[in-house]
This record gives C-alpha cells, structure tokens and sequence, in this order.
C-alpha cells in the first residue's frame, strides 16, 4: 500500500500545491493513513484536480481499504493525459546567495553512501509561486518515510513547505520529473548509485 500511495502524491507533484502536498506525505510516512484516505479525495475534488485511469486505481487501491469513500473517488474528474505543469526548471537558484547553502550541504551529509538512496539532485521550479527548490533523489527501498525524513530536515533548516521527490528505481516517471531532473544538479551519492539519472 505504502508504494502505491508514494506513487500517487509523487505524481501529483505540481498538480497540488506544495503546502498540502508536503503533509499528505508526512502523513504517509507517518502512517497516517487513515486521515491521508479522508482527506485526499476531497482535496482533489475541491481544487479540480483530475486523475488519469490509472492514476485513479492508484487512488482506490492505496486508500479504500482504509476508508476513503467510494463515491468521492469516484468522482474525481478523469483525464485523457497529465497535463503540462506549467513549470520550468533551472540547475542554479536565480538567487545566487542560496547557492551552496546550508541545504545542500546538510543533505550531503545526511545522504552520501547511505544504503537504498542513489542519485541525490537539486533543481530550481521557476514560475507560479516562484523559485522553489526540489530535492530529486532515487531510492530502493523505503520511499515514503525517507520522503518524511527529507522533508523534516529541510524545514527544521527554514522550508516551510518542502518539495522532496523521492524517485523509485525503475519508476516511469511523470513529465515533471522528467523536466525537473533534466535541469538539475548533482548533490551527492548514495550506496546504490549506479549512474547517473542525468547525462553530466
């Protein structure tokens, strides 16, 4: 299940904004399941955010069994194809100053030769609500709870709503992670680092 739900908040990345995105993943990697299955659905409801089909079994399968309501799910708008994110993204921050910061360096430290991590990078998302750092980082095993570890450590360094991907090995991956890794910086690597995601 834990995979599932992983799989549907990463997709949703640019799609939902990142202040309620980033809390439905710590309550994913906090097993709050429960309160994730009640308040996921309505979200996509209220903001209009539709789902392709399998997006949708993605939904039904990581939270009915724990109670998010049928007839809500079923509700959600259906789409043909993801839409554009609308987002562009950058290797260097447009400010210069928060080049080298305090982030970065914390995240190497806390995730070079770690087990199960590979490829740990940074992009900048310019557009929207403005310059926003993403944290793209490949794992093997425990996406969603070094999703919750990530995102506590960027906001006990001044993040308030931290944009953590954490990206299964082998997973086809949306087109806004396709475009975020395609401008993004290598960070450090992790014990399972096998290549690099992105031509250097």
């Amino acid at each position: 299940m834990s995979d599932t739900c992983h799989e549907l908040l990463l997709r949703l990345a640019g799609r939902l904004p990142d202040d309620v995105l980033w809390r439905f993943r710590d309550w994913a990697a906090t097993d709050a399941i429960t309160v994730l299955a009640r308040a996921l659905p309505r979200t996509l409801l209220h903001d209009r955010v539709g789902l392709t089909d399998y997006e949708q079994r993605l939904l039904a399968d990581a939270l009915v069994p724990h109670g998010a309501d049928r007839s809500t799910i079923s509700s959600v708008k259906g789409l043909d194809e993801l839409p554009e994110s609308g987002y562009t993204f950058s290797p260097e921050s447009p400010d210069r100053v928060l080049m080298g910061d305090s982030a970065t360096v914390v995240l190497g430290a806390t995730l070079r030769g770690r087990l199960g991590v590979g490829e740990v990078r940074s992009s900048w998302r310019l557009g929207g609500d403005g310059p926003r750092r993403l944290v793209l980082v490949t794992a093997s095993t425990g996406e969603s709870r070094l999703t919750g570890e990530l995102q506590r450590v960027l906001r006990a360094l001044g993040e308030h709503d931290p944009c953590v991907e954490v990206l299964p090995a082998g997973l086809d991956l949306p087109p806004y992670h396709r475009a975020a890794l395609a401008a993004s910086e290598l960070v450090c690597a992790g014990a399972d680092a096998d290549g690099h995601l992105v031509p250097v």
